[in-house]
């Protein structure tokens, strides 16, 4: 499967877009009409510019057109110092989002791709996700596994 989406870093300018494309995600997954957001997407457009800005985030984007279509974050999650072993931090991976009109044409499969070379580049120890039920065959053709070491607790909110 071929894709004509180009790949690359996210910038604090695509910020908008992103906030975008996020609230276009999480309304996907309503049935029919989807709700009235509760928060502006300007709200989710300084949370992106800011956290893509002093480095606490990573993303990547899929552009098509010159237009933004599809992207991933990372965040790190940081690990205690040991005496006897490395400390790499491990790779949070979400918001793994692509437009319907561009699915199944390799622009995740890119983005995926994209983000493996960095964690790999940058020495990660490896890469976690919750994906969804729609994702999760993307995610294994892609390499994930399920954990053999990873506990869940949900707390009741």
């Amino acid at each position: 499967m071929t894709t004509d989406a180009i790949v690359r870093p996210a910038r604090p300018s695509d910020a908008r877009v992103l906030a975008e494309l996020r609230w276009t995600f999480k309304q996907e997954d309503d049935d029919g009409q989807p709700p009235t957001p509760a928060r502006p997407v300007e709200e989710a457009e300084r949370w992106i510019r800011d956290r893509l800005g002093d480095g606490r985030w990573s993303a990547w984007v899929a552009e098509t057109d010159g237009e933004i279509c599809g992207h991933v974050f990372l965040c790190l999650v940081e690990r205690m110092p040991e005496p006897y072993a490395d400390n790499n931090p491990f790779g949070y991976v979400t918001n793994f989002f692509v437009l319907p009109s561009q699915r199944n044409k390799g622009a995740g499969a890119a983005l995926l791709e994209a983000l493996k070379q960095h964690a790999r580049s940058a020495g990660l120890e490896g890469l976690i996700v919750w994906p969804s039920e729609r994702s999760t065959p993307l995610y294994q053709r892609s390499g994930f596994q399920p954990p053999e070491e990873l506990l869940e607790l949900p707390l009741d909110t």
